[in-house]
């Protein structure tokens, strides 16, 4: 009987059971991922797991962006392109 409930208590049932419930949490991500692909927000355990800093950042568009007078300067004062005769 000692015998018997030592092995239900044992390593391997534990890992097993761990190794189910891992599966089964994988597919239920798997599937929460698929569910969202297409939505504009996602849940916040699906966003990539990044350091708080890098998710406060801008992103490359809004870092891009330049103001009208920018713009402008750019426009009416093109850098200058000089050749040189050898």
């Amino acid at each position: 009987m000692y015998v018997f409930f030592y092995f239900f208590c044992s390593k391997v049932v534990r890992l097993s059971i761990a190794q189910v419930l891992t599966v089964i949490s994988q597919k239920q991500k798997a599937a929460l991922r698929e569910a969202y692909k297409k939505k504009k927000y996602l849940p916040l355990d699906l966003r990539p797991k990044k350091t708080r800093a890098i998710r406060r950042r801008l992103t490359k568009h809004q870092a891009s962006l330049k103001t009208e007078r920018e713009k402008k300067k750019e426009l009416y004062f093109p850098l200058r392109k000089y050749a040189i005769k050898v």
